[in-house]
């Protein structure tokens, strides 16, 4: 089967956020299907939405033989694992999981839109999906990740020291 190439975010702001990324991450890659290829450092952003906790927001990328839908699905399960549980929009959350991009591929369905819709706005996706995949182009606009980030309002996002949030073993230093 071909591997196909996706970008997820991952987000938190209830609980041990740093570890629900970590421990998400793992079980991602532990998945049939899937493997975790590049994680980016670990970001806390001001939420969106009602009242709420700030964020911990990261992105990944991943390599997996699933179709959109049976990944999207996959994250979706994993969520659940982790006690996600869908109240309000904007919500706090345990875990959020969102396919932001499926290799160059655009496509809107039923509960699935790639690219994401609204991750080109959005500073705490753009930041760290530019750490692990600056050069892909988001389909709908042309443009790389690298000058997509550099479109948006940046305050409210900042960089938590890999040492002080490991996403991965053994982070690089910074």
């Amino acid at each position: 089967m071909p591997t196909h190439r996706a970008a997820i975010a991952l987000g938190s702001n209830l609980g041990d956020s740093c570890q629900i990324l970590k421990s998400a991450l793992e079980t991602l890659d532990r998945r049939s299907g899937i493997r975790v290829e590049a994680v980016s450092a670990a970001y806390q952003t001001v939420a969106i939405g009602p009242p709420q906790p700030d964020y911990l927001n990261a992105c990944a990328v991943l390599s997996t033989d699933l179709q959109p839908l049976a990944l999207l699905n996959a994250l979706l399960e994993v969520e659940a694992q982790f006690g996600r549980v869908r109240r309000e929009r904007w919500g706090a959350r345990l875990l959020d999981l969102d396919l932001l991009l499926f290799e160059n591929w655009v496509m809107e369905q039923p509960g699935l839109q790639i690219p994401h819709p609204r991750m080109v706005e959005r500073a705490f996706v753009l930041i760290p999906l530019a750490e692990v995949a600056a050069d892909w182009v988001e389909p709908l606009s042309g443009k790389a990740i690298a000058f997509l980030v550099q479109q948006v309002d940046c305050s409210g996002v900042q960089k938590i020291p890999p040492l002080l949030c490991p996403l991965v073993e053994n982070p690089p230093n910074s």
